[in-house]
């Protein structure tokens, strides 16, 4: 078992983080495509086998880099629906823009041509936030906000392709927008229904 670094840290949790830095600056730096794990451990000054020994591929690696915060995200306090939408949308436009829009969209680009990748970034970051924002719409039909035959997946798949479109655009993801979009799209729902 190896002891402590000299700096107080375990050196494994030292190569980690050094590797996600890597992984973070190279990818925004070269887009996901063009960067190897090889490239991400020579960066990190660690050989390519630490870094497989901690991530099996390039792919898990890189998105826990950019997106290990979908973990992370802050519990949203219940409330009325709208407000509890437009905290949520700000709290993911704080991180994508934390971690680099251009570098999130060479993500997405990748997942349309790695199979491994968009599984795993599906896994990852799609599917951690249709689940917070579904139980967010739930809470707001159990609160009579949202009529009880509203499609919520419909809900979630316009709420999400409203700001991927603008990131993918290179819009900027303010909260204003994250006010607008909650708003309109809890309120568009009373239409459909």
């Amino acid at each position: 078992m190896k002891g402590p670094h000299p700096g107080g840290r375990p050196v494994n949790e030292q190569a980690g983080a050094a590797l996600l830095e890597a992984a973070r600056a190279l990818v925004a730096e070269h887009g996901y495509d063009k960067v190897s794990m090889q490239m991400i451990a020579d960066h990190a000054g660690v050989g390519r086998q630490t870094a497989y020994r901690r991530w099996p591929s390039k792919a898990d690696l890189v998105l826990n880099a950019f997106l290990n915060y979908s973990r992370q995200m802050n519990v949203i306090e219940p409330g009325p629906v709208v407000p509890m939408v437009e905290r949520f949308l700000s709290q993911i436009f704080a991180d994508i823009n934390a971690v680099h829009g251009r570098a999130i969209r060479s993500l997405i680009a990748a997942a349309q041509d790695d199979a491994e990748f968009k599984e795993s970034f599906d896994k990852q970051f799609v599917k951690p936030r249709d689940l917070i924002l579904l139980r967010i719409l739930r809470h707001g039909v159990e609160q009579g906000e949202i009529p009880e035959s509203a499609n919520l997946n419909l809900v979630i798949d316009a709420i999400h392709g409203a700001f991927w479109y603008r990131l993918l655009l290179g819009r900027r993801l303010t909260t204003r927008y994250a006010r607008e979009l909650a708003a309109y799209a809890i309120h568009g729902v009373h239409a459909a229904a």
